[in-house]
């Protein structure tokens, strides 16, 4: 198993703990139904994205969209059919799946829609006015002083 050594990056940086844990997650992820079902991330403008999810033969009822704590899970239940097929070929997947994305702080789900057989998940990036950033204006202690001596001789 691979393992990274994030002890540099933690040395001159604050609050990236959740990057190693995101990184660790990213090698440890169970390869096996890392193909299904495929999808896109895309990049509408420059806060706004989309994931598309190929999911052709579900209905808006066998899916469900859930965001926790930063991850965004796609779940889709297929129903069991309950007539008997012979297949000469089966190449078509019909089977459950869920498929879990990280958010970044910020990034919150706003819409979804499902249309000729892709689920597609609109979000966006808002950033709060309290993390925008801002300029400082700097005061010259001279400035400081004739203010000060301005008040105590009107005084």
């Amino acid at each position: 198993m691979n393992k990274i050594d994030l002890t540099p990056l933690y040395r001159s940086s604050i609050g990236f703990d959740r990057f190693g844990s995101l990184l660790d997650t990213a090698l440890r992820a169970d390869r096996s139904s890392a193909g299904y079902p495929p999808y896109n991330i895309e990049v509408i403008e420059e806060n706004r994205y989309a994931i598309v999810i190929a999911v052709s033969g579900f209905s808006q009822d066998e899916l469900q969209l859930q965001v926790e704590n930063g991850v965004l899970s796609v779940r889709g239940n297929k129903a069991g059919d309950d007539r008997e097929h012979t297949y000469l070929y089966q190449g078509i997947a019909s089977r459950s799946f869920e498929r879990k994305f990280n958010l970044a702080d910020y990034i919150e789900v706003f819409d979804a829609d499902l249309s000729n057989g892709l689920l597609t998940i609109h979000l966006i990036k808002e950033i709060p006015e309290a993390m925008k950033p801002k300029t400082i204006a700097i005061k010259s202690s001279d400035a400081t002083i004739e203010q000060t001596l301005e008040k105590d001789q009107a005084a």
